[in-house]
């Protein structure tokens, strides 16, 4: 007995080490790229409509991941290297960026990272499901969370004041944080296989018996219209989350023009307002959502968290005033931040209860990826005819009426869980 509790000990400390440490190898890229519009915006001069095309490929991407984590459902074999192919495929077309000049070549590189960082989504959230005690998840989702927003902020603050002084070296610094990144594909190899039941290895093959290309093409939209239809606490957190972020999208496009041509701000100060005071946001405050997580409904949590991004364009809009106003919109989108990431990672989780993940977290992609084919080019043809004020009163407005639906849901399932005695546990009816 006290051997196999070492050895799930073990296991446990593997895992979470492995996970750490690339998310640390990561963070130099994910730095770099929190960049990308502002370099482009500044140094290639692209207009507001390819802004938005830039901004709307990063949740557009998540329509292809769940074709990509297709191949581990009811596969829990194919987990590593999953992973491992999805790490190094990703960083590949950064590695020519020092010789091409296309920007859609660049939209494209963009593109692939942000598909296939999505797509390792539910391969991830199944090996903590296989090897991780639930107060375990949730401590290193906030881990995470903290890594990629305090560790980024040192690095694209430091890239900031580098890009004033070498404006066109930005070409290398993606070759290289690319590189870097890729390294850690040799820790992916490393990571414990998760069990596979005689069942599942024969459901697997059965399946590969009937392949059919149409079938695979729709499975992941069937899987997701059926899982929402199934659980119906399931589609109300998705109609929640999908106005929340749909008012945190919609201001993205009017940014790189309000911050250069309103604020004429330096890379330095961008990289301020856009990585440091977020990750304090973040770092400060990501620890006491993981607290709060288990004591909540995730309704009433993600209500908290996306009443803070209602804020974020009101102080936005008063920015011209006084730049502080800036670094405090900022500050709050990191605390808000801290805690919508923790509820979107841990929602497929939470619903899937004794069920495999993977295809929860698939249909949190697509959704995503949904917002992300509307939303930008909305915002970016707001931006046209109405200005940054009126996307900015946009983003609110949808923001608040998120956080007016999530407390609806939150009150009509607190006497479902009072009943069965889980009033004070993330759990839903």
């Amino acid at each position: 007995m006290e051997e196999e509790e070492q050895m799930e000990d073990d296991v446990t400390k593997s895992v979470k080490s492995i996970f750490l440490w690339t998310r640390l190898l990561d963070l130099p890229f994910w730095g770099a790229s929190s960049l990308l519009t502002f370099i482009l915006c500044k140094d290639l001069h692209i207009n507001a409509f390819q802004v938005a095309l830039i901004i709307a490929v990063k949740p557009i991407s998540s329509l292809l991941a769940p074709y990509w984590s297709q191949t581990i459902h009811q596969r829990s074999d194919r987990i590593i290297s999953n992973l491992a192919w999805a790490n190094i495929l990703r960083y590949f077309l950064f590695l020519f960026i020092p010789w091409v000049d296309s920007i859609w070549y660049i939209t494209l590189a963009f593109g692939v990272y942000m598909m296939l960082y999505r797509a390792s989504i539910p391969a991830w959230i199944e090996v903590f499901k296989c090897h991780l005690s639930k107060p375990v998840q949730g401590r290193l989702v906030s881990y995470k969370s903290i890594i990629d927003y305090g560790g980024a902020a040192l690095i694209t603050f430091a890239l900031g004041l580098f890009l004033d002084h070498f404006e066109y070296v930005w070409r290398w610094v993606f070759f290289w944080t690319a590189a870097f990144g890729m390294s850690a594909t040799w820790l992916l190899l490393r990571l414990p296989v998760p069990k596979v039941s005689a069942h599942q290895k024969a459901e697997s093959i059965e399946a590969g018996k009937n392949f059919c290309l149409r079938e695979l093409l729709l499975k992941p939209w069937s899987d997701a219209w059926s899982l929402i239809r199934t659980f119906p606490d399931f589609m109300h957190y998705h109609i929640g989350f999908m106005l929340g972020g749909a008012g945190i999208m919609i201001v993205q496009p009017a940014l790189p023009p309000f911050f250069i041509d309103t604020l004429h701000l330096s890379y330095a100060e961008l990289s301020v307002a856009l990585t440091v005071c977020k990750a304090i946001g973040v770092a400060l405050t990501s620890p006491l959502w993981a607290k709060l997580f288990p004591k909540l409904d995730i309704y009433y949590f993600s209500c908290l968290a996306i009443f803070l991004a209602a804020l974020f364009p009101c102080f936005l809009w008063l920015a011209p005033l006084h730049l502080s106003l800036l670094y405090i919109a900022y500050l709050l989108y990191g605390v808000m931040q801290g805690g919508s990431e923790l509820s979107w990672h841990m929602s497929a989780l939470t619903f899937s209860k004794e069920k495999e993940s993977s295809p929860f977290s698939s249909t949190n992609l697509l959704t995503v990826g949904i917002r992300g084919c509307v939303i930008p080019a909305l915002g970016a043809l707001l931006l046209v005819a109405a200005g940054p004020t009126g996307v900015m009163i946009a983003s609110g407005s949808l923001c608040l009426a998120a956080t007016w639906y999530l407390m609806r849901c939150s009150l009509a399932v607190r006497p479902i869980l009072a009943k069965t005695g889980h009033s004070k546990s993330n759990k839903t009816a």
